[in-house]
């Protein structure tokens, strides 16, 4: 199935008074590229949030944002009293003279006055961390299938359309050869001592080049084949380009030996019809 490069999901959750937010965002791109934000806290688990994007998102622009708000008021800061005391205490003795609110102002800038207390990352953290990232995934998963279903259709729709168009080229090459003969016949008929078996081998050769049979069944081809990625294989949008690279030689080789005014109509309506699928076929997975 069709899956779109553009996407997007967001999950939260609150783990131990912590709030924790995150936004998948995407574009496409030829390859997996990787713009994350991440709280200092959860540094340290860059890499395994990193794989777990790779795995899943696969392909495309990917901008991932994890907000982390505290909702419980925490003290993480130890004074230590009786330390600051004994640095007042043998400041006052250093110098006797000032008052203590200086002394008070030196002692909390020496060490271990005033200290953090360490909160590290648990398990139990990590664990509702990596939910959430896989939860936000889900959620983008679900919109690349809902972009997908519509990218789908509108190939479908530019896929059928170059064949009916195709289709339409029949009658107008039938009429075209009749036209090149009777021009050709015409010709002849206009000048002396000419040597008719050549005239005829150069009408049929000249003929031959203009025949685009070979054309029409690559082109064929190549739309059958489009359509059959496109409904049965998974991750497909580079293959898919391939193919409609394809489907654009032959467009242009048609084009190039119509020579008949109604047949180049339909090969520009084919041509407008193909630039939107290259278009959208960008945006593929």
């Amino acid at each position: 199935m069709i899956l779109s490069m553009t996407g997007f999901g967001r999950a939260e959750n609150v783990f131990e008074g912590k709030k924790i937010t995150i936004d998948i965002k995407s574009l496409n791109s030829k390859s997996f590229d990787l713009n994350i934000k991440i709280p200092l806290r959860y540094k340290e688990k860059e890499f395994e949030i990193r794989k777990i994007l790779n795995d899943r998102i696969i392909r495309g622009k990917v901008d991932c944002y994890i907000n982390l708000e505290n909702l419980e008021e925490s003290n993480d800061v130890k004074i230590n009293k009786s330390l600051i005391d004994s640095y007042v205490n043998e400041l006052k003795n250093i110098a006797s003279d000032g008052p203590d609110f200086e002394y008070l102002k030196m002692a909390v800038r020496l060490p271990d006055a005033i200290t953090s207390r360490p909160d590290e990352l648990t398990e139990g953290e990590w664990e509702a961390l990596a939910k959430i990232v896989n939860a936000a995934v889900d959620r983008f998963e679900d919109f690349r299938k809902t972009e997908g279903r519509i990218l789908h259709e509108e190939l479908d729709r530019n896929i059928k359309n170059i064949d009916q168009y195709l289709g339409e080229v029949l009658p107008f090459e039938e009429e075209r050869i009749v036209s090149v003969k009777e021009r050709y016949q015409k010709s002849l008929k206009e000048f002396e001592n000419v040597d008719e078996t050549r005239f005829y081998q150069e009408m049929a050769y000249f003929t031959e080049k203009l025949d685009i049979s070979e054309e029409k069944v690559r082109l064929t081809q190549h739309l059958k084949y489009y359509k059959e990625v496109m409904d049965n294989e998974d991750y497909n949008g580079k293959k898919l380009g391939f193919i409609s690279q394809e489907i654009g030689r032959e467009i242009n080789t048609l084009g190039s030996k119509a020579n008949h005014a109604e047949i180049q109509k339909l090969v520009v309506k084919m041509k407008d019809d193909l630039e939107k699928i290259k278009e959208q076929t960008l945006n593929v997975l």
